[in-house]
Parts: C-alpha cells; sequence; structure tokens
C-alpha cells in the first residue's frame, strides 16, 4: 500500500496496523537495518567494506536493506563515474539521527547481555 504525505489522514500510528510509520519502523530496527546504521554512523563505507563491518549479512541482503533505508531517506548513494566502478554510502541528517537512537539501544543491549544471560539461564534451570 502506497501513501504520501498528503494523503496521511491522521498523525502516524505505529500501533495502527495500516500506517505506514510500520513500513519505516520495519527497516529502521530490522537486524541488517540496526546494523548497517551503526556501521555507517562510524563512517562513509563502500559496499564491499560495509559488507565485511556487518559480519553475516549476505550480498542480497545488503543491498535490499541499502535500497530501503535509501529510499526512506536514511542513506545516501553515491556512485563514482570511474573503472572499477564505486559507490560510497554515507547517511543523510535524518539517518545520522536514526543511527543514534538505535545505536543506543545496540550499546545497552551489549552492556547488559551477562545480565539477560544470567535471567535466561535461571528462566530454563527452573523450567
Amino acid at each position: 500500500m502506497k501513501v504520501s504525505v498528503e494523503q496521511l489522514q491522521h498523525p502516524p500510528d505505529v500501533n495502527d496496523r495500516m500506517c505506514p510509520s510500520r513500513g519505516v519502523l520495519e527497516h529502521v530496527t530490522s537486524r541488517w537495518g540496526v546494523l548497517v546504521l551503526i556501521a555507517l554512523a562510524e563512517r562513509d563505507y563502500r559496499f564491499s567494506e560495509l559488507r565485511r563491518r556487518v559480519a553475516g549479512v549476505s550480498e542480497k541482503m545488503l543491498a535490499q536493506t541499502l535500497q530501503n533505508l535509501e529510499r526512506d531517506g536514511f542513506v545516501h548513494r553515491e556512485a563514482h563515474p570511474v573503472i572499477p566502478p564505486r559507490v560510497d554510502y554515507r547517511l543523510t541528517p535524518l539517518g545520522t539521527e536514526a543511527a543514534q537512537l538505535v545505536g543506543g539501544l545496540a550499546h545497552w543491549v551489549e552492556r547488559h547481555t551477562p545480565t539477560v544471560l544470567a535471567a535466561r539461564q535461571e528462566y530454563d534451570s527452573a523450567r
């Protein structure tokens, strides 16, 4: 379902299943979306560099994630007319803001992983 800004009848509400904000949220908070945003917050990357930085992502998933983030206005793609072809990716101001937010959550998760793992172990041993 394509909805333009002019077609929004109500303020965006991610709890509304028909709200286009859900698709944006999905792109930003998907596993690869979060990791790509965090990586691009470090610096600009070429595709192959970004694929190495975001360990485990397939070429297809990285291309799809970048395309979604570019379409949503979070990532800028710059193709250079050189041989071999060179494409650079960087965050837009909107992407920088999103990267700070999801990066904060990711770093919180990193800090609290030992506590979560202990809770899992306690839960599993009680079952």
